[in-house]
């Protein structure tokens, strides 16, 4: 079965060196319930790409016209 890219799961580090979102953002962010939706695996913090696109474009202002 191969993955589809969107449902590759993401450490913080890789979602930060990625998309550009601050790591402690998305620590930040997971404590208050907010942010991109998470996948945990035991202790271990995961994103789904299609969470964090998701996530950007429901938090995307548009554009001043």
């Amino acid at each position: 079965m191969k993955l589809d890219d969107t449902d590759r799961l993401l450490s913080r580090s890789d979602v930060a060196i990625r998309f550009g979102i601050p790591k402690r953002y998305l620590e930040i962010a997971a404590m208050r319930g907010e942010g991109p939706r998470i996948v945990r695996i035991g202790r271990l913090v995961r994103y789904r790409v299609k969470d964090i696109k998701a996530w950007i474009e429901a938090n995307t202002s548009p554009e001043a016209v």
